[in-house]
């Protein structure tokens, strides 16, 4: 009889520890992580998130099966003290371990940070706050502290010099001031040794060739014209005559959806109107587009000093040599806005 409950005792202490073992088995090994939605999900984990915030969100994703096994792991792995902010992709049928490993480890998943085409400060500050962590305020106000872009060398006219129209891969949770040192770094990747050389060769510094790149871009839609248009403007700076560019008039009127440029534009007092001050601009009008700079960098060599929208609004240019012969590009021009009644 003693030998009986001996052996029966035993055979459910083996039966306790197999149990305890497939049960502790099951809440690190066993998949826990069901995305409904596909194979994988991106996670969210916002600036400041504490553990219970991170499980609110695994709830409220409904990404767990068992919200108990997870807790109970990651608090012995140590995770409530080691939560990262960021995205992380998550994949349908990881155990506990793999979340908890992912998620402490900070690995995240970075995003493809994409801009081109921006002509205002709060239209850059929008598109890039729907891309990051970092709201469009906190972006915008970047733009504006004198101090900070004073340690970069850089003020509120020339800050926009440095953001060169890309894809990049960036962390989500990059903060307003993060993403603007990352662009100074991408600033200086691209001004390659090749690109300065080419720069001092047509005597302009980097951050002038960003601006002149940024008139050439908004005054033409046609990139085979950029290059003459930016001989245009080089023949113009060379020989002492004010650039005479309405993006200019438009950036200091602070529309630069104006059609029509009037003499009232022209009148604006502004360092930005070309048509009252001499040289280039303070800094760039728009984001310039790689194009454009190069443009400026390789610009056509010619005898033009003047330039008109076309008629037939094609978006191409008449290009002439003397004033003569652009008050009469002028001229057509004019008539045509007013036949179809564009007046401003």
């Amino acid at each position: 009889m003693r030998r009986i409950i001996i052996i029966t005792f035993f055979l459910v202490l083996v039966l306790a520890v197999l149990i305890g073992t497939v049960s502790m088995y099951n809440r690190i090994w066993h998949s826990n992580v069901r995305i409904s939605s596909g194979a994988a999900m991106d996670l969210y984990i916002p600036t400041g998130s504490g553990f219970e915030d991170v499980i609110q969100l695994l709830a409220a994703n409904n990404i767990l099966r068992d919200t108990n096994s997870f807790r109970w792991l990651a608090e012995r792995k140590n995770y409530p003290n080691h939560v990262h902010p960021g995205k992380y992709k998550i994949t349908d049928g990881l155990s506990n371990n793999q979340l908890v490993g992912l998620l402490r480890s900070g690995r995240q998943e970075p995003v493809k940070l994409v801009f081109n085409n921006i002509k205002t400060a709060q239209k850059l500050a929008g598109t890039v706050s729907t891309q990051i962590e970092a709201d469009s305020l906190e972006i915008l106000s970047i733009f504006w502290d004198t101090a900070l872009l004073a340690e970069h060398q850089l003020s509120r006219e020339t800050v926009f010099g440095v953001f060169i129209p890309n894809t990049y891969e960036i962390y989500w949770n990059t903060s307003a001031s993060q993403f603007l040192e990352r662009m100074i770094r991408e600033y200086r990747i691209f001004w390659n040794e090749k690109r300065l050389a080419q720069a001092r060769k047509i005597g302009l510094t980097p951050m002038e060739v960003m601006t002149l790149a940024s008139i050439v871009d908004e005054e033409t839609l046609k990139m085979e014209e950029e290059e003459r248009v930016a001989g245009l403007y080089m023949n113009r700076l060379k020989q002492g005559i004010r650039l005479q560019a309405d993006p200019t008039v438009k950036f200091a009127a602070g529309d630069m959806s104006i059609t029509r440029v009037l003499n009232k534009h022209l009148a604006i007092e502004s360092p930005y109107n070309t048509y009252r001050n001499g040289g280039l601009p303070p800094g760039p009008v728009v984001i310039a587009s790689v194009s454009a700079i190069n443009a400026v960098l390789k610009y056509e060599r010619h005898n033009y000093l003047y330039m008109c929208a076309r008629e037939d609004f094609s978006g191409y240019h008449n290009f002439a040599r003397t004033l003569s012969q652009h008050n009469k590009n002028a001229r057509s021009y004019r008539k045509a806005l007013d036949r179809r009644k564009i007046f401003n």
